[in-house]
């Protein structure tokens, strides 16, 4: 099992804008989306997790051990990331390819980076059923993406970034019931959520499978 404990986690790319600012968070376990809008601070941040960047201050532990005292290479032999657009197929086909090849490399740690970008449903059903797959190995999936109700549909946390700091983070059920943070951070919640809002529902629901089966009850 993959763990991973960041603390007090900053960064900039230029002396006097911070892209991240102070992060601390251990993902240890549960599949956790980190969602938010662009520039919020999301793909610096996995990029730190697997050592393309190093903090500027702060520390990221790997089960105990400082990425900082760890090669690329060696971090890439136990936490992999699935990268948005590789290879020369069409997009739909590259994404799988990408997640076969990271998946066969057989790491504790696996990052996916915006996974439903240019799927059908029948390609984000069977991506979702890969995340649930490794989690239930034991593996500790990470996510960055936009796609909320993937999010609601596949993950057992969401981390809500804006502007280089956590913002709220808990299961979905509790982060997406949050209308006013995720308003502050440019997002929106599920579809089926807002559906049930519209239709006058105070109860949350994030799936339409969890909706209908309230509504037969």
């Amino acid at each position: 099992m993959g763990r991973l404990e960041i603390q007090d986690l900053h960064f900039s790319y230029t002396a006097g804008e911070e892209i991240l600012k102070g992060i601390n968070l251990v993902l240890d376990g549960e599949s956790t989306a980190i969602i938010g809008q662009n520039g919020a601070g999301k793909t610096t941040f996995v990029k730190l997790l697997k050592g393309l960047l190093r903090p500027t201050s702060g520390r990221i532990l790997y089960n105990g051990k400082d990425l900082k005292d760890l090669t690329v290479a060696q971090i890439a032999q136990n936490i992999g990331m699935v990268f948005q657009n590789p290879y020369d197929l069409g997009l739909s086909d590259r994404k799988l390819v990408s997640i076969a090849s990271i998946v066969a490399m057989n790491p504790d740690v696996i990052i996916f980076d915006e996974p439903t970008i240019a799927q059908d449903y029948a390609g984000k059903t069977r991506i979702g059923n890969i995340v649930k797959k490794l989690r239930n190995e034991g593996k500790l999936v990470l996510t960055i993406i936009h796609d909320m109700d993937f999010v609601a549909d596949y993950f057992d946390r969401a981390v809500v970034f804006a502007k280089g700091n956590v913002l709220l983070e808990g299961n979905p059920e509790i982060v997406f019931a949050d209308a006013d943070v995720l308003e502050k951070a440019y997002l929106e919640q599920p579809n089926v959520t807002k559906l049930c809002h519209a239709l006058g529902q105070e109860k949350i629901f994030l799936t339409t499978d969890a909706y209908v089966e309230y509504m037969r009850g």
